[in-house]
């Protein structure tokens, strides 16, 4: 496996400090993020899932503790819109460029509008998909916030 990938360049452009951290993906599991999070002895809210999304038929990424939901009222009020749904799997990986599983907010294909959960930056330190099934990234959050240029609120159910 490739510890360099778009997402791992795009932060080092950015100046951010990070390390990675690999693990055994597992393509049957129900909720990759919190099997991400089993495999990396980490607890589920300090490693972060990437969702796409789309806020009034725009897309979105929002990053949020894998243990959680998104909530669609709150993700659409994020972005000024009215209303939010789930990106189709094979649109975020067209979008993203990335594989379900290894999707990164890091270096997409297209930068579009992301969140961060706000509750995520109270941790000194997450975990992020690092744009590849198997890979995360450990690093600061509100440097992740702006690396990202994210707006950090409260997206959780």
């Amino acid at each position: 496996m490739s510890k360099t990938t778009r997402a791992t360049q795009a932060l080092q452009r950015a100046g951010v400090a990070f390390t990675v951290h690999t693990y055994e993906y597992d393509p049957s599991a129900e909720k990759v993020g919190l099997q991400a999070a089993e495999a990396i002895g980490e607890v589920p809210d300090r490693v972060l899932k990437t969702l796409m999304a789309e806020v009034d038929g725009r897309p979105v990424c929002v990053v949020v503790p894998s243990n959680c939901e998104v909530s669609m009222k709150k993700l659409a009020a994020a972005f000024g819109g009215r209303s939010a749904s789930m990106m189709k799997p094979a649109d975020a990986e067209r979008l993203t460029g990335y594989h379900v599983g290894g999707i990164s907010p890091f270096g997409q294909r297209k930068a579009v509008p992301t969140a961060i959960e706000a509750a995520a930056l109270a941790h000194e330190r997450v975990y992020i998909n690092g744009g590849q099934r198997g890979l995360q990234v450990r690093l600061a959050p509100e440097d992740a916030r702006k690396a990202l240029n994210a707006v950090a609120v409260p997206v959780v159910a």
